[in-house]
């Protein structure tokens, strides 16, 4: 079961979450709330509890991207980051913050699609794959977490329940930042953008750069690959128009990528 502590930071006290397997440290925020560890809830989450969220591109909360320190560990959250990955364990919180108000000031619900890290900006779209099972899902980080050194990102029950790790109550994730508010500053999201529909992303360029000739090869589609702070992701597109781009992401889904999805929604739909 995994236990969990709190800390509260916002305006010069922000609040924060974190999670471990086993605390290190007293929480300075001891008997703020009615459970003194972390539990399940009595059941499991529904499917309509465990539907991904569609990414949006939102502007940056008021509260919960400043920089802070918990337990002599400093921190800048990256608000203008466009471009993330990131492999490591990830970990869930549930009942005992059920109810109370996650960093960015919003209430966290355990059967909600979200989670909390430690640096992307809040608001942000992640989507989070796990490396045992291949199962993934998408979130919404709205929250500060986890504080444990060995843990990258604190899912809400619901999210771990759909990428198969409440039993072990951790699992080994790869994080990919889909939606920032950087990208609305930007312009991504503009009515006028072509549609793209993004298959994988990688640091190896020259993979892609063979899995791109293959795709076009078998499907019969324009790719294109689009680079950023040495990352590389390979997009299907652009499409002339909405029809065409959902024909594409059928005809990829059906095709060895489930894992496809429009790189941006706003345009696409």
């Amino acid at each position: 079961m995994v236990k969990c502590y709190w800390v509260v930071m916002m305006a010069g006290i922000l609040s924060l979450t974190g999670c471990s397997s086993k605390p290190e440290y007293t929480s300075p925020n001891a008997g703020r709330y009615q459970q003194q560890q972390d539990s399940k809830p009595e059941r499991l989450p529904t499917m309509l509890e465990m539907i991904d969220p569609v990414p949006v591109a939102e502007p940056l909360s008021r509260g919960g991207n400043r920089p802070y320190q918990v337990f002599g560990q400093h921190y800048s959250p990256i608000a203008d980051i466009t471009l993330f990955q990131e492999t490591g364990i990830a970990s869930w919180y549930g009942s005992k913050f059920h109810g109370h108000l996650t960093s960015n000031g919003e209430t966290y619900n355990m059967f909600a699609m979200t989670a909390a890290h430690k640096t992307l900006p809040l608001p942000s779209y992640v989507k989070v794959t796990n490396l045992d099972n291949g199962q993934s899902a998408i979130v919404r980080v709205n929250d500060r977490g986890p504080f444990h050194r060995d843990r990258i990102i604190d899912l809400s029950y619901s999210a771990a329940s759909k990428i198969g790790m409440l039993k072990q109550g951790t699992a080994r994730v790869q994080l990919e930042l889909i939606k920032s508010p950087a990208m609305l500053a930007q312009g991504l999201a503009t009515a006028n953008q072509p549609c793209y529909i993004q298959i994988f992303a990688s640091t190896d360029n020259v993979k892609l750069n063979q899995l791109s000739a293959e795709v076009e090869q078998k499907l019969a589609v324009p790719t294109q690959i689009q680079a950023a702070d040495g990352i590389f992701r390979l997009l299907v597109g652009p499409s002339k128009d909405n029809r065409q781009a959902q024909n594409w992401l059928a005809k990829l889904k059906a095709n060895q990528y489930p894992g496809a999805y429009f790189f941006d929604s706003t345009v696409c739909s």
